[in-house]
């Protein structure tokens, strides 16, 4: 093998000088072990974007090789936590020394997680979309967790007509009758006297916090089950009767518009200790052939814009 290779990236000038942004690779396949707080490293399977800039305006380009050893050496040899992200990311600047001074790893992945049915007992599988983005400028390590939970959103609006037609088959029916209980609920479990149901739909909150500097844990899990708990209808795994009951039952005392579900997620995230928040209600509409959405964010200066 020979030793004495050339070294364009190092050598050969700039076609146009320039400092560029972001400098680096995209969609890397990257499998790593995953460590978040109240769950056993688990292993997933993610696409990596590795960058760092280039303040170097005559440089002709970055090492990119060194980028992908560095993650290499987090997915075959580490666990991935913030404090192995803050080695790789050093790692990213000090093979780049003089061409950069910051560096960003972005990690996409799903998170499998074993979920209890509501009544049965029964658990299944969920897998959560994941997108796990670190940086480091100035010396500092900033770590920002974008989550998207899946859950039933049943309309406000829907239920309330539905109400209504309830409300005049009865009244059509029973209008000049002394009522019997007996037949009133014999009548309530059929066709002709639930003559409507609201119209519900599946939904997904897409989450973003920018987290406190200086963490020693990721703590994907806690905000997984925080917001599960907040819109009390996330889609289940395992589904028995008696689950699928509970959750038809949870679904009629959670009527949400997007509207209502955006400001039940802010003031949660409000109450909680992020720096920044963003987040996106998509209600995939049932009725129309579009979505219902709604955004929100933290609103502090230099912050996420909406």
């Amino acid at each position: 093998m020979q030793t004495n290779m050339p070294d364009i990236a190092d050598t050969a000038p700039a076609l146009q000088t320039g400092k560029l942004d972001w400098v680096g690779m995209g969609e890397i396949e990257l499998p790593f072990i995953f460590e978040t707080k109240n769950l056993a490293p688990v292993t997933v399977n993610a696409k990596a974007h590795a960058f760092v800039n280039l303040h170097k305006e005559d440089a002709k380009g970055i090492h990119m090789s060194r980028l992908f050893l560095a993650l290499d050496l987090l997915s075959t040899e580490q666990h991935v936590n913030p404090h192995t992200i803050a080695q790789a990311l050093d790692t990213f600047i000090t093979s780049h020394e003089d061409l950069s001074d910051k560096a960003k790893i972005e990690f996409k992945f799903e998170l499998p997680l074993r979920r209890k049915s509501l009544l049965s007992g029964k658990a299944g599988w969920k897998s959560y979309p994941i997108t796990l983005t670190s940086t480091i400028e100035s010396n500092t390590i900033s770590y920002e967790l974008t989550v998207d939970v899946t859950y039933s959103s049943t309309c406000p609006c829907s239920a309330a007509l539905a109400r209504q037609l309830i409300q005049n088959a009865f009244n059509k029916k029973f209008n000049q009758e002394t009522l019997n209980q007996k037949d009133v609920l014999e009548w309530l479990g059929t066709t002709q006297g639930i003559v409507a149901t609201p119209h519900s739909q599946r939904s997904v909150a897409n989450v973003k916090v920018k987290l406190v500097d200086n963490i020693e844990e990721f703590d994907v899990v806690n905000l997984i089950n925080t917001l599960e708990n907040e819109l009390k209808t996330p889609v289940q795994a395992a589904v028995k009767r008696e689950d699928e009951q509970e959750f038809a039952r949870l679904n009629g005392q959670n009527l949400m518009f997007c509207e209502d579900a955006a400001r039940k997620i802010k003031a949660l995230l409000e109450a909680d200790n992020y720096k920044d928040y963003w987040l996106q209600i998509n209600h995939y509409e049932s009725l129309h052939a579009h979505d219902a959405v709604a955004i929100a964010i933290k609103g502090i200066e230099g912050g996420y814009k909406a």
